[in-house]
């Protein structure tokens, strides 16, 4: 086995013990941790409020709704992978429905090889939204800085009377100075002269 430098937590929507079973044989501690157990969609739903799992799987039919809704709503409403196991005479009808959303179907019965590589494809995917997730995370947090720098600016060009220059300036002193960021600097100045 490939060391892992990160598990992914797994729910699974089975009204099944059987399949359940099986899927948790293809699940090892050491790659999927926690796994979780749903008998229903509302069961599901309510799980998934409580808390973000990175792999859902759902085993088709279930007691109180098909299931197709509940992988939609997975891959829009998070940055969770869905995969969705069907009889193999619904496969077309349902895969054309949920392809367009990122949810991987799976006809049943299929082999624990095609499974497992189901699950290594979904992990892919999972990584590849945490990328982009962080990339976001950065932008949202620099542009952010340029406001709190622009508002602490504007402070200081409306209490001292300061150039836009003179303002930047005074930031840029203030965080060399202190050694702290101009983040930080900005939001001193705030706190100063709001």
């Amino acid at each position: 086995m490939i060391f892992q430098e990160r598990t992914y937590s797994v729910l699974i929507v089975s009204a099944s013990e059987k399949m359940d079973n099986q899927l948790r044989t293809l699940l090892p501690g050491a790659e999927y941790y926690p796994v979780q157990r749903a008998k229903s969609v509302g069961e599901a739903r309510r799980l998934l409020l409580g808390a973000s799992f990175d792999l859902v799987l759902i085993h088709t039919p279930l007691k109180d709704d098909f299931g197709t809704q509940l992988a939609i709503d997975v891959c829009v409403d998070s940055a969770a992978g869905a995969l969705l196991f069907v009889k193999s005479e619904l496969y077309d009808s349902v895969n054309a429905r949920v392809m367009e959303y990122g949810v991987v179907t799976l006809s049943m019965p299929s082999s624990s090889a095609l499974v497992s590589q189901s699950l290594h494809m979904l992990c892919a995917q999972r990584e590849r939204l945490r990328r982009m997730e962080l990339k976001q995370q950065s932008v949202q947090n620099t542009i952010e800085e340029i406001r709190l720098v622009n508002r602490a600016k504007w402070l200081l060009i409306e209490c001292l009377n300061m150039t836009e220059a003179d303002a930047q300036r005074y930031i840029e002193k203030q965080s060399m100075d202190q050694r702290i960021t101009k983040r930080r600097a900005a939001e001193n100045v705030i706190k100063t002269y709001s």
